[in-house]
């Protein structure tokens, strides 16, 4: 069978992608990988076929926007998803839509005949009365009553609402009728969710398809540095914040907090360049990094709550701190309190880090129950059809 996996995500979208197309490929599949520049390496190293889609998103600056130039940049985003995905879909007979604001993959696969799958990495990404939707443009609903919570799903559409001209212009070209309602468009009739069912349960109503995160089996050794640094003393505490704008006194007050409790910091830069306060030796500043491998190793993990994290680290079996700034992040630090494995906050403290490494325990036990299957699920039953 042929499948093209699409995203315009950062890399907690396409690292999920990677890894379904990795388990497809092993089963004998051709698959093909549409996904920002920034992550060809992650694809291409895997031993699959990728294409660009949109701006380097690294290097995307992150800038107050007037609602006319948020309509002109998602306007343009789906023309660009268009152009490659009706360039690339080929005679594919399967396309998978991997995150959010996918606004040509569905369309492209009704035009060719092909099957469609949209995959949302985190249960509140979905609508359902029983959670509020995410945090979109600095606003971060709270979760209400099942009438207040659809409430603020019906609100939620306005988001969409932008790109729906555009949208049926290029759907036009291709022959297709029009489309009112865009968001429901995008999540297509039957939406899976690639996430885990102990982490993040869909609530209802009704069922879905869950099928586990989907995660890499990540064999990359960690560095001759890293190693050294980690053989040399207890334990440290993780702080990394992804592909996060984190300002720079985020960095610090960790390593200054970790220091107050006598803990070691290995600091991962990040998309924000985080820089250690200083070189003494009870710190390590890194790049890119196995996580699977580094997380066991440590006492806590400080990070942004993104899904893929948050589920390495709870499988990993270590007590986290979110430190949530968008979209999904805020719904993983509340669920990682809701299990007990961690804390949510707007800021690191020595008080709120030694409160944390109380919950190795629970963290130890919830992490028994995680799936690491995920992709091998999602893969498996794409091929059942």
């Amino acid at each position: 069978m042929r499948f093209l996996l699409s995203t315009i995500g950062s890399r907690g979208e396409a690292q999920p992608v990677t890894a379904l197309a990795v388990q497809l490929q092993a089963l004998g599949n051709d698959v093909h990988v549409v996904a920002p520049p920034d992550f060809e390496q992650l694809v291409t190293g895997n031993g699959l076929k990728f294409t660009p889609v949109g701006p380097v998103l690294r290097d995307t600056k992150i800038v107050k926007t007037t609602p006319d130039e948020l309509r002109r940049l998602a306007e343009e985003s789906v023309r660009e998803q268009f152009r490659v995905m009706t360039k690339t879909a080929g005679d594919a007979d399967v396309l998978v839509a991997g995150g959010a604001l996918q606004h040509a993959t569905r369309s492209v696969a009704e035009s060719i005949g092909a099957r469609y799958v949209y995959a949302s990495f985190c249960a509140n990404t979905l609508p359902s009365p029983h959670h509020a939707p995410p945090a979109m443009l600095g606003r971060v609903p709270a979760n209400g009553t099942p009438d207040e919570n659809l409430a603020q799903w019906e609100r939620h559409r306005q988001y969409f609402v932008s790109s729906r001209d555009t949208l049926n212009a290029e759907r036009a070209k291709l022959g297709l009728a029009p489309i009112d309602d865009v968001r429901d468009h995008i999540f297509g009739d039957d939406p899976w969710l690639a996430a885990d069912p102990v982490l993040g349960p869909w609530p209802g109503p009704g069922e879905l398809i869950q099928t586990g995160a989907w995660l890499t089996d990540d064999r990359r050794p960690l560095s001759a540095d890293l190693e050294a640094f980690l053989n040399a003393g207890e334990p440290p505490i993780y702080f990394g914040l992804g592909s996060m704008r984190g300002a720079q006194d985020t960095a610090r007050e960790a390593v200054d907090a970790a220091r107050k409790i006598g803990k070691r910091v290995v600091l991962q830069r990040g998309w924000a360049g985080l820089e250690l306060p200083d070189d003494a030796g009870d710190c390590l500043s890194i790049g890119e990094v196995n996580q699977q491998a580094l997380f066991r190793r440590t006492a806590a993990i400080v990070h942004h709550g993104g899904a893929g994290t948050t589920t390495t680290a709870a499988a990993a079996g270590r007590p986290q701190l979110v430190l949530p700034h968008m979209y999904d992040q805020y719904y993983w630090g509340a669920q990682v309190e809701r299990l007990d494995i961690g804390r949510a906050s707007a800021a690191v403290t020595a008080e709120i880090l030694a409160e944390v490494l109380e919950l190795a325990g629970q963290a130890g036990k919830v992490s028994a129950q995680v799936r690491t299957d995920g992709a091998k699920v999602a893969a498996e039953r794409l091929m059942s059809w």
